[in-house]
Order: structure tokens, then C-alpha cells, then sequence
């Protein structure tokens, strides 16, 4: 069994899933910060200096000590509320990573079809020939 496991993550493909997860996972930091530190300050100063990674709609009531505008700090104390500007700022976050992904998929499959091209084949004409010539000496 540890032959057989040893097989399968020497194969090639198991080593191109591990170097893809390792790289994904530090290219979802950089777009964090991309979308945290650069996208969402813009779009805040867009709509009058709103800071959406803030804002939020308050379910239930506010424990004593905690200002009812300290989303952080409600979050920690378990304060039931709905926090649509982190909510936005993940599905930004989403976009751009999609978007991403979609360029990178896009020019790999550039990259292929301009690869060396595969040799031609027999036509089907010729390969039923064969076959009828195969036949004929039987």
C-alpha cells in the first residue's frame, strides 16, 4: 500500500493540484488585499468616504459596553446582524478572482491551439479502405 501511495503522489498530476492549491492560496491574499486595501477605499470615497467592510443592519439588541457602531466588536460578541459591506466586499473579492482565473484560462487555451500541431491522420476513407483490403485477403 505505501508503494501504491508513493505512485500516486509521484504522478504528475498530483504535484500540479499541490503547486495550484499553494499558489491559489497566496494569490487569494494578494486579491484580498487588492479588493480590502485599494478597490473597497476607492468605492468608499465613490460614495461619500463609506466604509463598507463596516456596515452593517443590527438584528438584535446591543450588549452593554460595546458602541452600537463597532461592527467588529458586535461581531465578537455574537451580536445577531446582517453585515452587507463584508458581503460586498466578498463577492467583489469573488469577481476579480473569477475574472482572473477567466484571462488565465483564456490564454492557456490560446497557448494550446498554438501548440505543435498533431500529425494528420488517416481520412475515413482510407481507413475503410484498409479495412476492406484486410477483409479481402481473409
Amino acid at each position: 500500500m505505501l508503494s501504491e501511495f508513493r505512485e500516486f503522489i509521484a504522478k504528475g498530476n498530483v504535484m500540479d493540484l499541490a503547486v495550484g492549491v499553494i499558489i491559489g492560496g497566496a494569490f487569494a491574499t494578494i486579491t484580498g488585499s487588492l479588493t480590502e486595501d485599494l478597490i473597497m477605499p476607492f468605492v468608499g470615497w465613490l460614495f461619500g468616504g463609506v466604509d463598507f467592510s463596516s456596515k452593517f443592519i443590527l438584528l438584535g439588541s446591543v450588549p452593554d459596553g460595546i458602541a452600537a457602531t463597532d461592527y467588529a466588536k458586535l461581531k465578537e460578541a455574537g451580536v445577531a446582524m446582517i453585515g452587507y459591506g463584508a458581503f460586498i466586499t466578498a463577492v467583489i473579492n469573488f469577481l476579480i478572482l473569477a475574472f482572473i482565473i477567466f484571462l488565465l484560462v483564456k490564454w492557456v487555451n490560446k497557448v494550446m491551439r498554438r501548440g505543435p500541431d498533431a500529425p494528420a491522420g488517416p481520412t475515413e476513407v482510407d481507413l475503410l479502405t484498409e479495412i476492406r483490403d484486410e477483409l479481402r485477403k481473409k
